[in-house]
């Protein structure tokens, strides 16, 4: 899709989108067309439901005076009060509403620049689609806008603001193409090779193959893939926008690129879902692709443990111990808790690699986490309050929310095993998503840490404002926020 700024109302765009504010108040844009057309929006909107409660939309078939087929009145709600994320939020529900109706260019009409971004940024969020697989599709199945022209007096500043997010919504579109890809096509080798296709913007990418991780001593990592005919793979990716003596922020992800379940192997029903269970590799991803291709001024290392967890006369078996980079040994209960397996191995080699300020790992980890948050929100665990405050306000500011959940000794305690330091689960049913949590606090050492359980916000089933129904990105846009504010301002 085509994003252009103007200072006129381009004479070939099929719809012209205005603001309404509450209680019926027309904005300037609104104004300007109601103006040239006989007060065809003021009659339009005095009567009936649409009031400019925030995203009402309003379809007007355009009248003679202007070139458009149709004015789209949006409501504003209280103007004073939207945010940049409204705006985006606004931008992503018309987005939907112009592609229903079959228009092809649309035309936002006076609109401060910066706004008119983040609404076109909302417009390209909520216009992804992953179409890589689908060899028959009649024109209704195919988004029809092509163009959106953002009519404003300072159309510089809007494409200095646009050419701040445009890296972002990259980044956000890379995370959502693979976690959207079948396992048979993203497997850990290919995986590898498409982070490793972020040198070319400056990331230096090392992929470490089974044999390197054999010889750090990466058990637990590499107990996980052995029941599978694809080569784990530890993938590190490194962007130095910063000083040499800067500190580093470490990024790790989960990424089991299909979870069968392992021995302790799923129901069948749903089990396509688990092609995304390398959603938090994928994030940190689109991360690490957003922060290069903005030229963000941090010190940011990606890490991201791709393995498969198959059932086979090799994989591992409930009851067998396995034995840590950090040397601390973990007795397998269940194979189907081996995200946590994955990111202690990639969380040690993260501290003791590279020493970062803070680490901060996402996994789709628990079921359990979206029976206690829905969909709504992903679960953050941390054992430092200022590095979990400034994500729950990272995550706030961009629509993807964080919910703190807690840590401790007794829950610790759940984890004891009788023949190793720990084992991969709790107690039965209780407090699912902590179990984890605690494990992998284990392997941080000091280092100020952030665990994210994006089970439940990895994937959607319906559309959302920003999101199609499918993969959502969720992360990048929060992890990229968190950055800018805690190590670039």
């Amino acid at each position: 899709m085509d994003f252009a700024f103007a200072t006129t109302i381009p004479d070939d765009a099929d719809a012209l989108i205005v603001g309404i504010s509450e209680n019926r108040v027309l904005r300037p844009g609104a104004e300007e067309i109601d103006g040239l057309t006989d007060g065809a929006i003021s009659k339009a909107v005095a009567t009936g439901r649409f009031t400019g409660k925030r995203d009402q939309i309003l379809d007007i078939v355009a009248p003679a005076g202007i070139s458009a087929s149709r004015i789209v009145a949006v409501g504003l709600g209280d103007f004073d009060d939207i945010t940049d994320l409204g705006r985006q939020r606004l931008g992503g529900n018309v987005a939907a509403h112009l592609n229903r109706v079959g228009v092809k260019h649309a035309a936002l009409l006076s609109v401060k620049a910066a706004h008119g971004a983040d609404f076109s940024h909302g417009v390209r969020l909520r216009s992804y689609r992953f179409d890589n697989y689908r060899t028959k599709m009649k024109d209704d199945d195919l988004p029809s806008l092509e163009r959106l022209t953002i009519v404003s007096a300072d159309p510089e500043a809007g494409e200095a603001r646009l050419a701040r997010l445009a890296p972002l919504a990259s980044g956000v579109e890379l995370t959502r193409d693979l976690v959207s890809e079948p396992a048979n096509t993203l497997y850990p080798e290919e995986f590898a090779r498409r982070a490793s296709e972020l040198s070319a913007l400056g990331v230096d990418v090392e992929v470490l193959g089974e044999a390197k991780m054999t010889e750090l001593g990466m058990g637990a990592l590499l107990g996980v893939g052995q029941g599978s005919a694809r080569e784990s793979q530890l993938v590190v990716m490194r962007w130095e926008g910063a000083a040499n003596d800067a500190p580093w922020l470490a990024v790790v992800g989960k990424g089991v690129c299909f979870d069968t379940g392992g021995i302790s192997i799923k129901p069948a029903g749903g089990m396509e879902e688990m092609k995304f269970d390398m959603a938090g590799a994928g994030c940190v991803t689109g991360l690490m692709h957003a922060l290069a291709a903005r030229s963000a001024k941090a010190n940011v290392v990606g890490i991201i443990g791709c393995v498969e967890n198959m059932p086979s006369s090799t994989a591992q078996r409930p009851g067998d111990v396995v034995t840590t980079m950090s040397g601390q040994t973990i007795e397998v209960i269940n194979t189907d808790a081996e995200g946590r397996l994955v990111l202690a191995d990639a969380l040690h080699y993260a501290v003791e690699t590279f020493k970062p300020k803070q680490v901060i790992d996402l996994a789709t980890l628990t079921g359990a986490i979206i029976v206690a948050l829905g969909s709504y929100k992903a679960g953050l665990f941390s054992n430092n309050d200022e590095l979990a405050y400034a994500l729950v306000a990272a995550g706030d500011k961009m629509g993807e929310e964080l919910w703190r959940m807690p840590l401790g000794d007794r829950y610790s305690k759940d984890i004891k095993s009788d023949i190793a330091d720990m084992k991969n689960v709790g107690k039965a049913r209780e407090a699912g998503s902590t179990a984890g949590a605690v494990l992998l606090e284990r392997f941080v050492g000091e280092t100020p840490w952030a665990h994210l359980d994006i089970a439940g916000t990895a994937w959607v089933k319906s559309d959302e404002p920003l999101t199609p129904k499918g993969a959502t990105g969720y992360g990048v846009r929060l992890l990229d926020a968190f950055v800018e504010e805690q190590y670039e301002s």
